[in-house]
């Protein structure tokens, strides 16, 4: 076989792996050029897809995806069971609120450790409430408690990442934050310039141009959805709350002026992005004076 071609999908990364090391010239395709091409096929089958994908592969018109290496797939495997878990456990209070306003019993402002005992408060009495809310409170307290392993979990292994502590260092970035933009970019080789980032998560406006038309859209949102959501919480908490070394924020605060406050937490994001990855390329710790001059030029 002279070249393999697999389309991006949820087994490719463990085919590509095997294949590499049984010494197969292999490469990943971006899955939106595939299915783009494919669109031309009147008729679809196993078949016609190995040979378009083989077409594909002639013609050179596919951009080769990266493989993520084993370390950042588990990283990325803890991010998304804590974040199950983690939706899973508001599921429950919220619809738990939601059976008891039913009867009038609002639970109102709690914490993490009052919740349990509040709802008991409202249900006493109520015999089949008390039955429904007994259940939704262990499955809470089981969710709660793995989420706290996992949530341990994690904090253990960005303490043990040099480039996640690295990363941490720049405003507005905890352990979640760095351990998901390092699992997604992984090698930061791989990128030509930093500036490529920002469109590689989805964070760079649509651009469609043709004839007299030239239209500047909204962000792409292709790519990662996951870093593009933690990359927003980080530039919102740079935005709302006071944070060390602000220069980032001042910059946004000046576009937030002139654009709005969308605008300039959507441009804020992207910044980061660039930041973080420059940070991981080089090995260095976030310069607050560095990054304004980056961020005014």
């Amino acid at each position: 076989m002279t070249r393999i071609g697999l389309e991006a999908g949820p087994l490719s990364q463990w085919l590509y792996a095997g294949m590499r090391e049984a010494g197969l010239a292999v490469e990943l395709l971006e899955t939106r050029h595939v299915r783009d091409a494919f669109k031309a096929m009147p008729v679809k089958t196993d078949r016609k897809d190995a040979r378009g994908i083989a077409q594909l592969m002639r013609l050179g018109w596919f951009r080769p995806m990266h493989c993520k290496s084993l370390p950042a797939q588990e990283t990325r495997a803890l991010l998304t069971a804590r974040k199950l878990v983690q939706t899973e456990h508001h599921d429950i209070e919220t619809s738990l609120r939601g059976i008891l306003r039913g009867f009038g019993l609002k639970v109102g402002a709690t914490t993490r450790r009052t919740f349990e005992g509040r709802v008991r408060e409202l249900v006493a009495g109520h015999p089949t409430l008390l039955a429904v809310a007994e259940a939704l409170l262990v499955a809470r307290r089981a969710l709660g408690e793995q989420l706290s392993n996992l949530e341990k979990r994690l904090r253990a292994l960005a303490r043990d990442d040099q480039r996640v502590r690295r990363l941490i260092s720049a405003p507005g970035v905890g352990a979640i934050v760095a351990l998901t933009f390092v699992a997604a970019i992984d090698d930061p080789a791989r990128f030509r310039s930093s500036k490529a980032v920002g469109a590689h998560v989805g964070l760079t406006p649509k651009k469609y141009q043709s004839g007299e038309t030239d239209v500047t859209g909204r962000i792409s949102k292709i790519g990662d959805a996951g870093v593009r959501t933690v990359l927003d919480e980080a530039a919102n908490v740079i935005l709302t709350k006071p944070v060390k070394g602000s220069s980032l924020k001042s910059w946004a605060m000046r576009l937030a002026a002139r654009t709005g406050m969308r605008k300039a937490k959507v441009a804020l994001a992207r910044k980061l992005a660039v930041v973080l990855h420059r940070m991981m390329a080089d090995g260095t710790t976030f310069v607050a004076d560095k990054a304004a001059a980056a961020a005014a030029a």
